[in-house]
Formats: structure tokens, sequence, C-alpha cells
């Protein structure tokens, strides 16, 4: 599974949501892409007030604030529903 995040450089809600993605990650199996929004005209005109923007499947997942909690149970349930760890 591919998750894409839509970010750019000196934003810290992106660090963040990157952060998030790669504690995500270490639980689950799916390559992480980022973007910066900057370098496609048409994703700056989409995106430019809503970064970070996670893309799953081709659909905007998540946006601005990633809490871990539910981002690991949107994902565990895209990868064929695999239940969330007791942590």
């Amino acid at each position: 599974m591919i998750v894409r995040l839509y970010s750019k450089p000196r934003c810290g809600l992106c660090d963040e949501a990157k952060a998030v993605l790669e504690r995500v990650r270490a639980r689950l199996p799916f390559d992480l892409v980022e973007e910066d929004i900057r370098a496609d005209p048409t994703l700056l005109a989409t995106y430019r007030y809503d970064i970070p923007v996670v893309i799953v499947g081709g659909r905007v997942a998540f946006k601005h604030h990633l809490v871990e909690d539910e981002v690991e149970r949107f994902l565990r349930r895209e990868l064929a529903g695999t239940p969330v760890a007791d942590s």
C-alpha cells in the first residue's frame, strides 16, 4: 500500500504528520511517499491551504492534524481489516 503525504518545507504540521506516519509505519507495512506540493502547480492550487494532506488509495484520507490512533485504525482497515493491536 502507498500512503502519499502532500507537504512543503518549513511546515510544522507537515513535520508532525510525517512523524505520525513514520510511527505507524513501524507497526504496519506501507510505503510512504512524501511530495512537495510546490513541485506541481495542480497540487499547489488544490492543497495550498490544506497541507498536510494524506492520500490513500487515491483519496484524501486526512488533512491538517493527524491523530496517530485514527491513522493506524484507518490504515489497518485499508490493509484488509487487520485488528488494531493493544499498545
